[in-house]
């Protein structure tokens, strides 16, 4: 679940193991070129994903393209 602290909508995902992980990252990454709004992406834990977005354009404030951007990562797993 997309959780909205400290201006940026944020979410964590565990996959099996870090190979799922990065496949994951990179489908993100793909994704974020073609709508042109790129996310913070850490993994941790070798294993966990946590995407953070915000719009910096705008003041760093979360705006409707944070929104539409976490409904479009929802719709990969």
């Amino acid at each position: 679940m997309w959780t909205e602290s400290d201006n940026k909508l944020t979410r964590t995902f565990e996959f099996s193991d870090f190979k799922e992980a990065l496949a994951f990252v990179n489908k993100v990454g793909e994704l974020a070129e073609r709508q042109g709004h790129h996310p913070d992406i850490t993994i941790q834990n070798y294993k966990q994903v946590v995407i953070s977005t915000t719009t910096h354009d705008e003041g760093s404030q979360v705006t409707r393209k944070d929104q539409e951007l976490a409904t479009a990562i929802d719709t990969l797993l």
